[in-house]
């Protein structure tokens, strides 16, 4: 009975044993990447926490961190990396709507490896960045929610849409020319409107304000929200020149929507090493 009981502690204390921590952002080697932030692979990947900066840079100015730190793990196949990022939010914002704001995160790289590194403020003229941004609202379409009024208000009371007559038939061309003339945002090409087939998207920059899509790097993305938070799996392609045991860097940024946090307003940190180990 002792015996039983000693093995029970012994292995409730291995699995509670803290990860090991780093310094910078250590990228280890894998056959494959993770796709889940649950998925094994992690837990050969040490963890670095890193702090973010108070947003001082636009009004309204965010002197005490709305998010702490993030906790950051990454892995790396030979061809594409992902990053695992956690962080304390017990507020789960992820319906859009008139005055809310979403929650989400974002990995930054610098689009080439060079001693100087463009400013961590979304780059700088000449020196840009790849950004992939990662939406709590697109992982809940991506989930499995509807994008409809009744979706988002379950006790919304809609008497009839021209586009959903009985005369269109479901699905024909002009079925879906009459439901454009009720999505304007659609009609007029906004990538971030109605459903999408990923919840991360690519992104560049030079600068405050330069923000826009950018040529695709394969993102992937998968978010889950746990009691204490969010755990997010954000994958691209891996950064071009950067070999076993070489460097380059990265920065991350959070979005917290219960915070009304949106656009400039996030949290962040400034450029952490990254490094690519081999097996």
């Amino acid at each position: 009975m002792r015996k039983s009981i000693l093995v029970v502690v012994l292995f409730a204390a291995a699995c509670s044993k803290a990860p090991k921590t780093v310094t910078e952002v250590v990228a280890v080697a894998a056959a494959k990447l993770p796709a889940l932030p649950t998925d094994s692979a992690w837990d050969n990947a040490p963890e670095h926490v890193a702090k973010m900066v108070p947003q001082d840079l636009v009004e309204p100015r965010l002197m005490t961190p709305s998010t702490p730190e993030v906790k950051v793990r990454s892995v790396t196949n030979g061809s594409e990396i992902a990053f695992r990022l956690e962080w304390t939010d017990t507020s789960k914002s992820d319906a859009p709507g008139p005055a809310k704001m979403i929650d989400a995160c974002a990995i930054q790289i610098p689009e080439k490896i060079e001693k100087d590194l463009p400013e961590p403020q979304m780059g700088q003229e000449g020196k840009r960045v790849q950004v992939t941004y990662w939406r709590a609202d697109w992982q809940a379409t991506m989930d499995g929610r509807g994008d409809t009024i009744n979706d988002l208000y379950p006790n919304a009371s809609i008497d009839h849409y021209p586009f959903e007559a009985k005369t269109l038939e479901k699905g024909s061309a002009a079925q879906k020319e009459m439901a454009l003339r009720y999505a304007p945002a659609r009609t007029l090409g906004n990538i971030r409107s109605g459903p999408r087939a990923a919840p991360v998207e690519d992104l560049i920059a030079t600068g405050p304000g330069t923000l826009s899509p950018g040529p695709s790097l394969g993102a992937k993305g998968k978010g889950a929200h746990g009691n204490t938070g969010w755990s997010v799996v954000i994958s691209r392609k891996l950064p071009e020149g950067l070999g076993v045991n070489q460097r380059t860097h990265v920065a991350l940024a959070v979005w917290q929507g219960s915070q009304r946090e949106a656009g400039a307003l996030k949290m962040r940190t400034g450029w952490i090493p990254l490094v690519r180990r081999g097996e």
